[in-house]
């Protein structure tokens, strides 16, 4: 299908059936909850040898009409349209992620989200971080309260104006012992996500750091091809060749993983069955060596 861009193929890629005639925090919770396990955070594009194009007309044939996913310049960027379209008062902000590295946050807003208000009350909406510190729901714009999700417990903390997002979590427990010193593993109890300031942004300033993130080869997607969807109970990975089924056990306080790495003959046939994705052009995983954690 091809034409306008529309609220009801979105609705029907993420499995939306519900009215939206009232604009609240039920219906934002739901869309929200919905889009991360419907449609992937992933940057196989690049790894394809294509473009991720911050169109919105691009993005939405790609997401919503080719069944693909994308990162959060892409992703985020579709949601705020949705937002907007249906009636809501949603606001793009700029994200600094935090490194740890440089243990900071990097100098450049790279990540892309949303600040919804709903009679008076603000939201924080982000539908494309992936893996274990992917939010299910909003988050209240609140600082220092406990926002407990199946993930774990995330928390927004206002710190002289820049707002920092962290994330407490649980223990992990590796079924295969082949990856028991997996540097994907994140043994943080704790974990730092990102800053962000509640100054507007619009589209042409991620445009730059869009173009940078996927050339620059000293940064993450580059050097990793990266594919992750939120499940009703955890989330599955591939990051290069290493697959990953995540299943959240809060009564236990653990998350269990259960990690194996496939070869490239089984690439495109998981991706379909786990993903739901059918790529165009034959991708190239890449697992290059740097810092980063399911």
């Amino acid at each position: 299908m091809t034409g306008k861009m529309n609220l009801e193929e979105y609705f029907k890629r993420i499995g939306f059936q519900g009215s939206y005639d009232k604009l609240d925090l039920a219906t934002l919770t739901s869309i929200h909850t919905k889009h991360v396990m419907s449609i992937p955070f992933e940057n196989l594009s690049i790894h394809c040898g294509e473009r991720n194009i911050m169109d919105l007309e691009i993005i939405f044939n790609k997401i919503v009409r080719s069944n693909r996913g994308g990162w959060c310049l892409e992703n985020n960027f579709l949601f705020g349209w949705v937002l907007r379209e249906m009636g809501y008062d949603a606001t793009m902000l700029g994200a600094r992620v935090f490194n740890s590295i440089i243990n900071n946050f990097v100098p450049r807003e790279s990540h892309l989200i949303h600040k919804v208000v709903i009679d008076g009350e603000a939201y924080i909406t982000d539908v494309s971080f992936g893996v274990s510190c992917q939010v299910l729901e909003p988050l209240e714009l609140i600082s220092g309260k406990d926002q407990r999700q199946a993930p774990g417990v995330f928390r927004l903390i206002d710190k002289e104006g820049v707002w920092v997002l962290e994330k407490t979590g649980r223990k992990p427990e590796i079924l295969n012992p082949d990856f028991a010193t997996s540097s994907l593993v994140n043994r943080k109890e704790t974990k730092t996500i990102y800053c962000f300031t509640l100054k507007p942004r619009e589209a042409k300033d991620f445009f730059q750091i869009n173009h940078i993130l996927q050339t620059d080869s000293s940064l993450l997607f580059t050097n990793k091809s990266i594919c992750s969807l939120q499940t009703p109970t955890g989330f599955r990975a591939l990051v290069g060749w290493t697959c990953s089924e995540v299943t959240f056990k809060p009564e236990e306080g653990v998350d269990v993983l259960d990690m194996r790495d496939i070869t490239d003959d089984e690439i495109q046939q998981i991706l379909w069955e786990k993903f739901g994705i059918k790529l165009q052009n034959k991708l190239q995983p890449v697992n290059n060596k740097y810092i980063y954690t399911l």
